[in-house]
């Protein structure tokens, strides 16, 4: 069956970015120009997606707006004459996927907010994009989850290697060998092991391919870490009964659900904008130098 829904779990508090999101989803934060959400849902466009639902929370209307269209907006630039302004502006409504919208009224963990996808869902396989990492290759990793998912026809989870010291910030598998390069066995899946307990430094990075099964697993699914449904917890009950496979990523990822990984990924976007690409590097450059120089006076005084 062909892989043609995503879902993207929108509904977080994002309290790593207050104050700014305190009336503003942290989605919506804009890498240079583009919000964050606006990269997973060109994600999934280029991964051959169709169908998306977004599932939100309270004060998430934000978001709806930003692909909605936007007539005022349209007809200013329209009669200013602002012809490749008025083109990017329209190009957002006009994506050329569908997009859904649903919420969950409370935060009680990814688990639960996969599991208000059900009915949108039916019985497809379908992939979980999660905001907070931008992946970057040749071919998307979603599309990468697809083409192998049409191989085996089994749930697949991109993983990712992590230095082992920050295991305990993700969910974590503990291979059983490799069936092909790239495609290993899993024996289990762990959320958030403790550094010294951690099977692996095989890290989830926020693509999941799902078969409908899980959504039975995760109506029955109890509390884990954090007493909160955890997804991961229903992938291991899955893995169970029926293969679930990882997928390791060799692509550049770019973690934006913390400060100074938002910093960083807006830097190296920046460096490729065509508006701002050329004094940007100078201003690295020059703020590089005068680092240095400052560097090296406090070594003398000391």
């Amino acid at each position: 069956m062909k892989v043609r829904k995503a879902v993207i779990p929108a509904a977080g508090l994002g309290t790593r970015f207050l104050p700014a999101t305190k009336a503003m989803p942290k989605e919506m934060l804009p890498i240079v120009d583009k919000p964050t959400i606006q990269f997973i849902v060109e994600e999934a466009k280029k991964s051959g997606i169709e169908d998306i639902l977004i599932v939100t929370g309270k004060n998430k209307r934000p978001i709806e707006d930003h692909f909605d269209s936007n007539p005022e907006l349209e007809q200013n630039l329209k009669e200013k004459h602002k012809d490749k302004l008025l083109e990017l502006t329209q190009s957002i409504t006009d994506l050329g996927v569908n997009l859904y919208y649903t919420r969950q009224p409370h935060p009680a963990g990814l688990g639960d907010a996969i599991s208000r996808a059900r009915s949108f869902v039916g019985n497809e396989p379908f992939v979980v994009m999660l905001g907070d990492d931008l992946m970057s290759d040749k071919v998307p990793l979603t599309k990468q989850l697809i083409n192998r998912y049409e191989k085996t026809h089994a749930s697949t989870i991109a993983v990712m290697k992590v230095p082992h010291e920050e295991v305990s910030k993700y969910g974590v598998i503990k291979p059983a060998g490799e069936i092909e390069p790239g495609l290993i066995n899993v024996e289990s899946f762990v959320e958030k092991p403790a550094i010294e307990e951690a099977p692996s430094d095989l890290a989830i990075i926020g693509r999941y391919l799902l078969t409908p099964e899980i959504f039975d697993i995760l109506a029955t699914q109890k509390p884990g870490r954090g007493g909160e449904i955890q997804l991961t917890d229903a992938i291991d009950t899955m893995n169970k009964t029926q293969r679930v496979f990882a997928h390791e990523f060799k692509g550049d990822r770019h973690d934006v659900g913390n400060k100074e990984g938002y910093l960083e990924t807006s830097i190296e976007y920046g460096l490729t904008h065509p508006e701002i690409k050329d004094e940007l590097r100078d201003y690295i450059i020059n703020l590089g130098k005068e680092l240095s120089q400052a560097s090296t006076k406090n070594k003398k005084e000391k």
